[in-house]
């Protein structure tokens, strides 16, 4: 039985029906194919409602299917996944990522099921899929993404009001600090960022800047894992970065009281020439100051490194995937992959792009709407075209990203060195 009830409010166009070995449409009763699943969402909120009308449908068409799914939605999922880990109670297809966060419980307890061999080229673009596991020989797909890797530290820029002032798109770091005066005369910020939100330090701008420094687009990745270290120059090079940012001017220390909400305010409202944020605050930013934003890599650093030049961070999408126990089972595996194909494929899958919950999907062929907003068009484009680097919260967690994100703010504040940060981020993540 569903855990979750909705009333259906529409069923999709149309559904292909799926005829599996052992069983068809005839004789469904005796042959069903039950697919134990987590989903996330919930039934207030459109990523559950979406869930749930597009299981209906498919079941439906597909009577010999059975998605027996559990819903949960934000940290209550994240715990229900640690406990049903625990009790061996695995589900066959979840929700689930490739990152610290959304995949190490699965990795932990041995369900992460390569999707290789089995994934449907003809359906997805496989160039858009990355390697899930670059230190396992051969391209691992653990689940399939909803869409191409999620970029974390964009730079938005409102071409008009920089050109207001007499400027044009900074090709350099340089650049942008020849704007602070008269950004300054103009009561204007330079760069807003929510500096009381610590992740914001971390996943929006620190990671870009890191790669930028090192030249290794996995240097996050390696140094987790004992390759570098958070002390080596490279790192210490790139917290020294935010306090020249302070000192030019470019990042006002009156960030650090500035929230989530009241970037993108600043920024809609012309309050300031860039704001840093994801990729995702594209569809927050006010539509008549988004309509001349330019989403852009961060152009040349001061010591980047070429090898990584023009780069974004970017996670790896979540998405569903298929368990090891799910995966071993080959009529629940044909059945969990023909559903996924619908879900993908579906406009309210597919649409999410549309407010930021993908970058843009990762179907073969899939042509963007032509009636998407140009700010949502160019999130695309970047994506496809900008090298991509490790975001530091999808492999460093706990602890010493904690002590991260806090010893960032403390930075900007004047209250902490960058190397001393450094050594405590080491010592944290080595225990």
């Amino acid at each position: 039985m569903r855990k979750v009830l909705l009333t259906v409010a529409a069923l999709l166009a149309a559904t292909t029906m799926v005829v599996f070995a052992g069983g068809g449409k005839e004789g469904a009763a005796a042959s069903k194919v039950t697919v134990k699943t987590m989903a996330y969402g919930d039934n207030s909120n459109q990523e559950g409602q979406n869930w749930i009308r597009i299981v209906d449908t498919f079941e439906k068409a597909n009577p010999n299917v059975d998605i027996d799914f559990e819903m949960l939605y934000d940290e209550a999922y994240h715990q229900k996944v640690t406990a049903r880990l625990a009790a061996q109670d695995i589900p066959q297809l979840a929700y689930m990522g490739a990152d610290a966060r959304w995949g190490r419980p699965w990795k932990e307890a041995s369900q992460q099921f390569d999707h290789s061999p089995y994934i449907d080229a003809n359906t997805y673009d496989l160039n858009l899929v990355p390697d899930m596991d670059p230190a396992v020989a051969g391209k691992q797909i653990y689940e399939i993404p909803l869409g191409t890797s999620n970029i974390t530290t964009v730079l938005y820029m409102n071409k008009a009001l920089v050109e207001s002032l007499g400027f044009t798109q900074p090709k350099t770091y340089a650049d942008i600090v020849a704007m602070v005066p008269k950004a300054r005369a103009a009561n204007l910020d330079v760069i807003s960022i929510d500096g009381a939100d610590g992740w914001a330090w971390g996943s929006c701008l620190m990671s870009a800047v890191v790669a930028r420094m090192s030249g290794d687009p996995a240097w996050v990745s390696k140094a987790v894992a004992g390759t570098y270290k958070f002390t080596d120059k490279a790192f210490v090079d790139s917290l020294t970065f935010l306090q020249t940012m302070v000192k030019d001017g470019v990042i006002d220390a009156k960030s650090l009281l500035v929230d989530y909400g009241a970037n993108l305010t600043n920024f809609g409202t012309e309050k300031a020439l860039f704001v840093v944020q994801g990729q995702w605050a594209a569809g927050g930013i006010d539509p008549a100051t988004a309509d001349k934003t330019v989403m852009m890599a961060w152009p040349t650093l001061p010591g980047e490194k070429p090898a990584t030049a023009g780069s974004v961070a970017a996670a790896i999408q979540v998405g569903y995937g298929l368990t090891k126990t799910g995966g071993a089972v080959e009529n629940v595996r044909n059945a969990a992959l023909s559903f996924l194909k619908v879900f993908y494929s579906v406009p309210e899958t597919t649409q999410r792009l549309r407010d930021g919950a993908i970058v843009a999907p990762i179907l073969k062929g899939y042509q963007v709407p032509t009636d998407l907003p140009s700010i949502v068009k160019q999130k695309v484009a970047l994506a496809q075209n900008a090298m991509s680097t490790d975001v530091i919260d999808a492999f460093l967690s706990g602890a010493p990203n904690d002590a991260l994100n806090a010893g960032m703010q403390k930075i900007i504040g004047g209250e902490m060195t960058p190397a001393a940060l450094a050594a405590e981020v080491e010592k944290l993540a080595r225990p």
